[in-house]
């Protein structure tokens, strides 16, 4: 009687609790295909790249195209010429957009209203558009093959989308802990300092990461104002490898060049992980 009644106690299977996770698999499957490809592809011996039908899972593997990346060009200065600039812009975008956004969300600025309208329009701009008139400002103060030339327009892009965000999580913070600041002797620059910047640490991190990744990415500006080799970025590197003829493209070694470019980029996101969930998460709610 009792083996009966636990058998009538055990929930029917339903397809819908599969649906979850198998879409789940199929979604990460998807967004996640062309980078195993590509990691694939920088281990596979030429005669599997070019082989007809494709090679999936290589069975040779060769770490050739790592090493003719460093061999042929001067891959390690690239990669700290991209740290150099990335970082520098972070930094800058930092330390310029957080007193800015503070000064939008608690100070009462004339025109703020339209402050604010002029930097929202500012980010809804491709940075293409600004190209020829950066160019000309490159030329006129002789800034070319000057690591100022990425800097600078880096910074300046990414500025209103690092004030938008910190003044968000300005705007959440009580006003009580200022307040109380105040009393206790602290200046606007002091309370900035040394506590309201360690508690928006998790918006500092976010907007930070973006910042990097956009400029660790960027393309058309590095490809333009530096054109001397020892001053190259990754991605104009990247897409400057060439074959051994005319008529060849190297394909390992460009796979090699895209892994190789993107694993700072993974190692920043996974040590940061934390941060970047707390960053979002906080931004999205208001208390």
């Amino acid at each position: 009687m009792s083996i009966t009644r636990e058998q009538s106690t055990q929930k029917p299977f339903e397809i819908r609790q599969l649906i979850v996770p198998i879409s789940a698999i199929l979604i990460a499957a998807y967004f996640l295909a062309p980078i195993i490809w590509q990691v694939l592809t920088s281990f596979k011996v030429n005669a599997d790249i070019s082989a007809i039908p494709n090679v999936y899972i290589p069975k040779r593997i060769t770490f050739e195209h790592y090493v003719s990346l460093f061999r042929r060009r001067p891959f390690g200065l690239y990669i700290l010429n991209s740290a150099f600039v990335s970082i520098t812009s972070t930094l800058l975008c930092l330390a310029v957009g957080a007193p800015a956004a503070y000064a939008l969300a608690r100070l009462k600025l004339w025109g703020d209203r339209i402050i604010l309208a002029t930097i929202t329009i500012v980010t809804l701009f491709p940075a293409v558009l600004l190209f020829l008139g950066l160019l000309e400002i490159v030329k006129a103060l002789n800034l070319g093959n000057n690591y100022l030339a990425l800097i600078i327009p880096y910074t300046a892009i990414n500025l209103p989308l690092t004030i938008l965000v910190m003044r968000s999580f300005f705007q959440q913070l009580p006003k009580d802990l200022e307040d109380a600041a105040k009393v206790d002797g602290y200046n606007t620059v002091q309370m900035l300092w040394q506590i309201v910047l360690p508690m928006t640490f998790p918006a500092l991190v976010t907007t930070g990461i973006l910042t990097f990744i956009s400029a660790w990415n960027e393309f058309i500006f590095a490809l333009t104002f530096m054109t001397r080799e020892s001053l190259k970025t990754i991605p104009v590197a990247t897409a400057q490898l060439s074959g051994v003829s005319v008529f060849e493209i190297p394909y390992g070694p460009i796979a090699a060049a895209t892994i190789l470019g993107t694993l700072p980029l993974i190692f920043l996101v996974l040590m940061f992980q934390r941060r970047i969930v707390q960053g979002l998460t906080a931004g999205a709610v208001k208390g």
